[in-house]
Formats: C-alpha cells, structure tokens, sequence
C-alpha cells in the first residue's frame, strides 16, 4: 500500500482554508497513486486557538468538517486522516478521524493532554485506541503526546496493529526535536510496526512547529523524513518485508506481563 503524510502549515481559525489545503494534497496524493493521507493534530482548526476559539470552532460526528473530509475522500479515492476539535454536547475532544472513501469513518479523541492549554480547552479521552482494517492493513489511532507513552502504543501493538497514525503539533525545540527523531523510531522499533507521525510546521500566532514529520518501519528506520517546511511524503507499506526483524525482535511474544507492576 502507498501512503502519504501532509506536512502542513495551518491557517489559524479558518477551517475552510484547512480543508481546501487538505484537498490539495490529496489530490496530489491520489496522483501518485497514495491510498492514504495523514494530516495533523487539529489540522483543520489550527492548534494555536483559545478554549472559547476550539469551542466555535468544534463540530459533531455528523457536521460539516467531517462531511468535507468524507467528500474529499470520495473525489480523490483515498482515505484521508485529520485531526480537528470535536463537540460532543457541551465537550469539546481534541480528535482524531480517519475518513475512507465509501463514507466510513473511524474516530479517536487524544487520551493523554498535553499541557495547561489543551487542558484548558478539552476534556480527555477515556476509550482505549482501537484497531480497525484500511485495506487490509490493521492500524489504529493515537494523537501527538499518546505516542511518547510505550503502554499506550504496546496496546495497539498488542491488539494486532500493523500500522499506527499519529496526528500531531510537536512545537520546535531541542527536546520536541528528540521526541521526533528518538521516540517515535523506537516506538516503532519496539512494537515492530509502521508508524506515521504527521506534525504542523511553521508559525501560528505565538507557536513554532518543529516539522520532522516522519513515517517509520518496523525495524526503526525512516523511511521519509521531513525538515521544517511544509511537505508531502509518500511512501510504500510492505509489512511482509519485515518479517525476519520481527522474528530478530519477538518483543511482543517474549513479555511477561506478570512481572510488570505498571499503575
């Protein structure tokens, strides 16, 4: 399969600017023959909003952001992940959806806030991330700061995840860029699986994004990195190709959870 990762700059507040931009590379993607596009954490809002912003922003399962996202899904024939605010009555999530072309969504709302303004603006997520089949490739969600906790991604792995997508707005610095360019290739590494990590770039309003957006193989190894500025990245699945590091590396057969005292 062939994926692609939208490095994107956003336009702060404006969904509709987003969404065209969204649009945009995946039409760019679908040219190229990309099954699949992830854009970033709150790619469609912009993450450098107030609470009151995300809240007007925000919008159902069944409104309109979703409903673009799905049409922009049907006209390029891939399936397209976003990150946006979600409402659900008075809550606002930070989400997380995975749109296909037939009009199919899987959705994930970020477990683990990061920081006073997250939450400030939205309540957590309480699901345990789920697997689900993208064309024949069993993945699951996870967004930004989900990724630099193991268990959180052990449990996809352990549920039989193939690939992992994580949306997200890594700020610029010495210690985001280690998160980037360290965890995520070990969290790869450790669980044997691709993992897509897909960052904002540039500036919106007081924030600097860090870019180095990547896409992972299971052995640990880029497979496409980005820099700074905004970029598309495409890329070609073969999870058979790793089958030998995963016989090197049995990380998930040899655990022994009774010896783990996690609380």
């Amino acid at each position: 399969m062939l994926i692609s990762l939208y490095q994107m700059q956003p336009v702060s507040g404006d969904a509709a600017a987003n969404l065209a931009k969204i649009a945009e590379a995946a039409e760019a993607a679908s040219g190229m023959g990309a099954a699949l596009l992830v854009a970033p954490e709150l790619a469609v809002s912009g993450y450098g909003l107030t609470p009151e912003r995300f809240a007007e922003i925000a919008e159902g399962r069944d409104g309109e952001i979703i409903g673009a996202l799905c049409d922009i899904a049907a006209e390029f024939e891939l399936a397209v992940c976003a990150g946006f605010p979600e409402r659900d009555g008075s809550v606002v999530y930070n989400s997380a959806v995975l749109a296909r072309p037939d009009g199919s969504c899987e959705f994930y709302r970020k477990g683990h806030l990061y920081g006073d303004g997250e939450r400030a603006a939205f309540t957590p997520g309480g699901d345990v991330p789920q697997v689900f089949d993208l064309f024949g490739v069993r993945t699951g969600l996870l967004i930004c700061y989900d990724v630099e906790f193991p268990e959180y991604v052990r449990t996809l792995a352990l549920a039989g995840a193939e690939l992992v997508l994580v949306p997200t707005a890594l700020p610029r610095g010495e210690i985001s860029r280690r998160v980037a360019d360290m965890v995520v290739p070990t969290r790869a590494f450790e669980n044997g699986i691709f993992l897509v990590y897909a960052d904002l770039c540039g500036e919106e309003g007081t924030f600097t994004y860090g870019g180095r957006s990547a896409i992972v193989g299971p052995d640990g190894d880029e497979l496409a990195r980005a820099g700074t500025h905004e970029a598309l990245l495409v890329v070609k699945l073969d999870p058979a190709a790793y089958d030998d590091c995963r016989r090197q590396n049995p990380y998930l057969t040899d655990r022994r959870p009774d010896l783990y005292r996690i609380g």
